[in-house]
């Protein structure tokens, strides 16, 4: 694809991308770690201005009323930074929510309440690094882990959500553990806390 002589061209430097994930270098399948190796929520519950992101699975458990006492405890104490991504989802899953079933209303009225409340200062979007970091990680993923579909789109809103709180300096709060240690297993940088939800 040819480029005009006027027009900037894209600064990513995708040789740079891939020497970093080295995805010809994944093979075989990646195992999750054990627990021993992750930080669970149980052991930062009593941090106090603990900066983190919440995952999707955080706001879904919140709203359904399943999140555990330690994680609601860690999240009255944390300064809440929100992930566009996330937000994405959640709007996905209120858009795909029949409303003619009989708690759309109710469903839509927690989550316009949660959208409220976030401070636009508070917000981070993924950057064209992230978006193609993503891309490689999430995609090297499949392949090893021989993913569905379905589940390869999944894993890229998962890897965006990771860097994206990762370059921010941030740790993800998340229910899925598996899928953001294998994600971490192959960016090498960043950190999630993870917790089952009751």
């Amino acid at each position: 694809m040819a480029s005009s002589g006027s027009s900037t061209l894209l600064s990513i430097d995708l040789d740079a991308l891939l020497r970093r994930v080295k995805p010809e270098k994944r093979k075989g399948q990646l195992r999750p770690r054990p627990e021993a190796d992750l930080v669970p929520a149980a052991l930062v519950s009593g941090a106090r201005r603990l900066p983190l992101v919440p995952d999707t699975t955080v706001y879904i458990h919140n709203a359904a009323g399943t999140l555990p006492a330690e994680v609601e405890t860690l999240l009255d104490g944390a300064l809440q930074w929100h992930c566009s991504v996330c937000l994405g989802e959640l709007t996905t899953g209120i858009a795909n929510y029949s409303p003619a079933a009989p708690g759309w209303w109710g469903m839509k009225d927690v989550y316009a309440e949660v959208f409220h409340a976030i401070p636009d200062s508070r917000v981070l979007t993924p950057d064209d690094d992230a978006w193609l970091s993503a891309g490689l990680i999430s995609s090297t993923l499949a392949r090893t882990q021989g993913l569905q579909r379905h589940q390869r789109k999944e894993l890229l809103n998962d890897a965006l959500i990771y860097l994206t709180a990762g370059k921010a300096g941030l740790p993800v709060l998340t229910a899925n553990r598996d899928e953001f240690d294998l994600v971490q297993q192959i960016a090498g940088t960043g950190l999630f806390i993870h917790y089952a939800p009751v």
